[in-house]
C-alpha cells in the first residue's frame, strides 16, 4: 500500500458500477482509505460527465490523493476528467500502462473500461496506478509544466 496517497476517491456511471463496487471492497481491504462518489445502481443511467465533475471537485481540495473513474468504455471518463487543470487522467487496461502513465506522466486519475477489463484485472491496474511513483526528473517534470 501507498501511504502517500490520503484518500481513493472512486467514481462510476451506470455501466461501470460493478467494478466500482468491486474495486471499493478490494482497494479499502489492501488499506487504501477508499470513497465511493457513486453512482451505486446500474439501473439508473447516469452521465459521465457529471461523474467526472463529482471526481474533479473531491480532489480539487486534497492533493495526495488519487480518483479512479469507470464507464463502459474507459474513453469518455478520460476525456471528461481531463478538461480539468488539476486532473491528468489516463484509460489503462493493462498494469504495466499503469506503472508506465504514472512513472512518466505522474497521472492522478485511473480510467477503466467496464465493458473491455476482466474485473481481476482492473484490480491489478488500480494497485499498479496506486502504487507506482513518479520519476520526477527534469525532463518529465519540465513536460508537465508545459500542460500545466
Amino acid at each position: 500500500m501507498n501511504k502517500t496517497i490520503s484518500k481513493v476517491f472512486i467514481a462510476a456511471d451506470h455501466r461501470g458500477v460493478g467494478v466500482k463496487l468491486y474495486l471499493t471492497e478490494m482497494l479499502a481491504a489492501a488499506g487504501y482509505n477508499v470513497v465511493n462518489l457513486g453512482t451505486d445502481d446500474p439501473n439508473t443511467p447516469v452521465d459521465f460527465p457529471d461523474t467526472a465533475a463529482a471526481l474533479a471537485d473531491a480532489m480539487l481540495s486534497d492533493a495526495k490523493s488519487r480518483g479512479i473513474l469507470i464507464c463502459g468504455t474507459g474513453a469518455g471518463m478520460q476525456i471528461a476528467a481531463n478538461r480539468y487543470r488539476h486532473l491528468r487522467a489516463s484509460r489503462c487496461e493493462r498494469p504495466d500502462q499503469a506503472r508506465d502513465d504514472r512513472l512518466h506522466d505522474d497521472i492522478n486519475v485511473l480510467a477503466l473500461a467496464a465493458d473491455d477489463i476482466d474485473i481481476e484485472v482492473s484490480f491489478m491496474v488500480a494497485r499498479a496506478f496506486l502504487e507506482s511513483p513518479f520519476d520526477d526528473s527534469e525532463r518529465r517534470v519540465r513536460r508537465l509544466k508545459k500542460i500545466s
